[in-house]
């Protein structure tokens, strides 16, 4: 059955297109054109049958016309029920969800209640339609005109609401745009920092699985906010410090990446390939930052951090080349950090075998040569920190068993046989293999355990030496160019002018620390040139003093230290007059000046050649001993305690010198040549001091300072007798740290015997006993008073300080007011000349 109704199902032939009137088809003037220009090919259209064409379409095979008749009445029924239906759906109106439940059906769809939609005007439309009946109909031209302008209209009408939706809903996102930013700023900023957390913490806890996080890492320090850039870098900073391997990392080559290798040497190549990709990475961009005032101080501090912890790694050089470009910075921050990372290297040689000492010592000497010795001191003060082993200057010494041995082959070679010549070939190539197995397996050993190779520490240190000292020694050249073309520039020259030559000072330093390695076909030259700096080795005197004029007392003074120390260490080979730096060293005593001048460098002068030195002319000794009294009168209680205790040391040497202490002004038999002192003479050989009396003495043991007039009533109680001996107790350094200003008690301790004495006399309590009264009658001094006191001390001694320093800028501005008031005289002068010569051309 189910066949048979299968087989007399009838399909009716799809719908036929409406008719369109001819009036109402809308052709276009490119078609018409078309149709035109091609009539040949469009003439066979005009000849088709639509009637037999539509027979053929429609006809139903094996069934009768009134059937089919039927069939298309109930399919157009059917069409007509669905164009309700969608009617209905139409104007229907779904109901709130709020007031209405769904209702879900068997299919499982759900379906939402609706309302039939009120209509209000539909007699009104009808009316207006049935009144459009009578109206003329329109041509196909009007037609056209009219859809255009009403498609212009309503383009119009659409843009114009568009324009008013903007500018209603702009204000208001605006607004909440700047909500919606304030609330989520600092959301954000803490969800990056955990997160940067997070991949720290992982790449700490294991580095060879989550070395990807490490590019995660560094893509925050790509962020626009400022502090999570900085945050990145430091995060980054310590990570680095301590997945960093303690070894250099080499890269396979392609041979070696073709090979065949296990999974965990690609894990470990992977490792290490990403590792130094982003370290690379992470450099540059610390690099960049460097250049930008906003992250300087942090980029600085990573850069330093990673030269100081990981110095063996790779792109070392690109590190030594940023923090050494910083080290004469005008930040201090930045210097000091960057100076910090060079001593470490210089310090902690054994992290990087000593490689990195050299590099960084070879680029502070190219960056003093860039700059022409205009830096800061702290550049050139590093090479203090270096330690050179003396071990390493001695020779290699043969060894005797090598030689010996190296005989008795000598002499069973010529014992041998010429029969035997073949058995030899063939164990020399034997030998020759050996040999070269044995140096393989030294290479790897050595590479392995990182033991340092003899030859290469020496080679290191004589590239070492050499940049040190090429350093110094143009420094000292640029000095003496510099003081020379600044004398002939300017006719005089304010003595002790500081800061024209900052690199000097500490190129004397070093100079003095290393003078035991300096090379003896160098010290000439360099003898020569501190001759020069303290003002006594150029031929002409005018040009000497000049130069002398262009340094400060202490850089002179240092210079004939380090002349003295070069002497000491090298007395051997050397046979050079050191008359001259004790002439500079005579008027330089008077030429000094508390606070202008170093305490220090003038006490080191004393000590080193005047204390230390063994041998003396008895004139110059004597010139000093009277020299060192007058000073002792001038200046604080430190200079004067170090130059008594330097004078005492001369007196005990020279016996002859002794007669100064008697009340005879002429000297007695021992006056010398020249038989009345010369105060002002240059030279102490000169000066005739034997010819005076030490009569300063008298007036120091009246000091106020106890252990000054003690000291000054010590000397002057010394015997002339040629058998007493005194052993020095103190040298002169440690007689200035001992009453320096900042160990100087606030007031003089009273002399008890004395009070004890005027007590007795009845000559009224003193201010001593006052003082034990109150302290046995209460216990305890009052510590506010006591504050008080040192208070007010303390501020009179900066007040000293000040009124000495704006007393030596006052000179300053006097003698240059006095200059200029010369020139003007000068210029009136000149011009006066041209009037009266003027006057009688005329």
């Amino acid at each position: 059955m189910g066949k048979n109704k299968q087989k007399q199902k009838i399909i009716l032939p799809p719908e036929l297109p409406p008719e369109v009137p001819d009036d109402e088809i809308e052709v276009s003037d490119e078609d018409l054109q078309f149709v035109n220009e091609n009539l040949d090919y469009a003439g066979f259209v005009a000849g088709l049958d639509t009637t037999s064409i539509t027979k053929h379409v429609t006809r139903v095979a094996d069934l009768k016309e009134d059937a089919l008749e039927r069939l298309y009445e109930r399919r157009l029924q059917k069409k007509k029920l669905k164009e309700k239906e969608e009617e209905e759906k139409k104007s229907r109106v779904e109901v709130d969800r709020v007031d209405a439940l769904p209702v879900k059906s068997l299919d499982g769809q759900v379906y939402y209640r609706t309302l039939a939609e009120k209509k209000g005007g539909d007699g009104g439309e009808e009316e207006d339609g049935g009144g459009d009946k009578g109206i003329v109909r329109l041509t196909k031209t009007e037609r056209r005109a009219k859809l255009k302008k009403s498609k212009k209209e309503a383009k119009k009408l659409g843009k114009q609401v568009e324009n008013t939706e903007q500018v209603e809903a702009t204000p208001q996102a605006a607004v909440l745009a700047e909500v919606k930013e304030d609330l989520t700023a600092e959301a954000t900023f803490e969800t990056k920092k955990r997160k940067l957390a997070e991949l720290g913490v992982a790449l700490l806890a294991d580095p060879e699985s989550n070395i990807k996080s490490l590019k995660e890492m560094l893509q925050f320090c790509l962020d626009d906010d400022d502090a999570i850039i900085k945050l990145g870098l430091l995060s980054l900073l310590a990570v680095f410090k301590d997945i960093i391997p303690g070894y250099r990392i080499r890269l396979p080559t392609e041979k070696e990446l073709e090979m065949k290798v296990s999974k965990e040497v690609k894990k470990m190549r992977f490792y290490e390939s990403t590792l130094l990709s982003v370290y690379k990475a992470y450099l540059q961009k610390l690099v960049l930052l460097e250049k930008k005032s906003k992250f300087q101080h942090v980029a600085v501090r990573c850069i330093c951090t990673l030269l100081e912890a990981v110095p063996h790694f790779n792109f070392r050089e690109s590190l030594l080349a940023a923090v050494v470009k910083n080290i004469g910075s005008q930040d201090d921050v930045i210097r000091k950090l960057s100076c910090s990372a060079i001593k470490s290297i210089f310090v902690n040689e054994g992290k990087h075998g000593g490689a990195a000492t050299v590099e960084a010592v070879e680029l502070i000497a190219d960056h003093v040569k860039a700059l022409n010795c205009q830096l800061h001191p702290d550049s050139v003060e590093v090479f203090i920190s270096l330690s050179f082993h003396e071990d390493l200057r001695k020779p290699e010494e043969p060894d005797k068993e090598s030689k010996v041995k190296y005989k008795k082959n000598r002499k069973r070679k010529n014992v041998e046989e010429p029969s035997q010549l073949q058995e030899s070939d063939r164990k020399r190539s034997k030998k020759e293999l050996m040999a070269k197995m044995r140096e393989e397996v030294t290479a790897d050993y050595k590479s392995a355990v990182f033991t340092p190779d003899v030859k290469e520490q020496r080679k290191m240190q004589s590239d070492m030496l050499s940049a040190v000292f090429e350093t110094y020694f143009r420094i000292l050249k640029h000095v003496m160019q510099s003081t020379a073309a600044s004398s002939q520039a300017n006719g005089t020259l304010v003595a002790g002018e500081s800061g024209a030559h900052p690199l000097l000072a500490p190129c004397l330093n070093g100079l003095g620390k290393f003078t035991h390695f300096i090379d003896l076909d160098y010290i000439g030259d360099l003898m020569n040139y501190l001759k020069k700096l303290a003002a006594g080795g150029s031929s002409s005197d005018n040009s000497s003093e000049k130069c002398a004029k262009g340094l400060t007392v202490s850089e002179r003074l240092q210079c004939c230290i380090v002349a003295f120390k070069v002497m000491r260490s090298n007395l051997d080979a050397l046979n050079v007059d050191l008359q001259g730096f004790f002439v500079q060293l005579y008027n330089l005593i008077l030429e000094y000046r508390p606070g202008r001048d170093q305490g220090e460098v003038l006490v080191e002068a004393l000590k080193i050649m005047l204390f230390e030195d063994r041998q003396h002319d008895m004139q110059k000794a004597a010139a000093f001993v009277k020299r060192l009294a007058t000073f002792s009168l001038c200046f604080g209680s430190a200079e004067s305690m170090a130059a008594l205790v330097t004078l005492k040391q001369l007196l005990q040497k020279n016996v002859k010198c002794r007669n100064l202490l008697e009340n005879d002004a002429g000297g007695g038999s021992v006056s010398g040549s020249i038989a009345k002192y010369q105060p002002y003479a240059t030279d102490p050989n000169l000066s005739g001091a034997l010819a005076s009396v030490l009569w300063e003495l008298n007036l120091l043991c009246k000091h106020y300072q106890p252990a000054i007039s003690t000291i000054a009533s010590s000397i002057s109680t010394m015997s002339t007798s040629h058998n007493q001996v005194y052993l020095a107790s103190t040298s002169p350094q440690q007689a200035f740290r001992d009453l320096s200003l900042e160990q100087e008690s606030c007031n003089p301790k009273p002399d008890l015997r004395k009070s004890n004495n005027k007590r007795k006399r009845g000559s009224g309590p003193s201010r001593l006993a006052s003082v034990e009264e109150k302290v046995n009658s209460t216990g305890s001094l009052d510590e506010d008073e006591l504050r008080k006191k040192l208070s007010d001390h303390f501020s009179l001694l900066r007040d000293f300080r000040e009124s000495e320093k704006l007393r030596t800028e006052l000179d300053r501005t006097t003698s240059a007011l006095q200059l200029y008031e010369e020139y003007k005289k000068q210029k009136k002068k000149t011009a006066r000349r041209g009037i009266k010569i003027g006057g009688k051309g005329v």
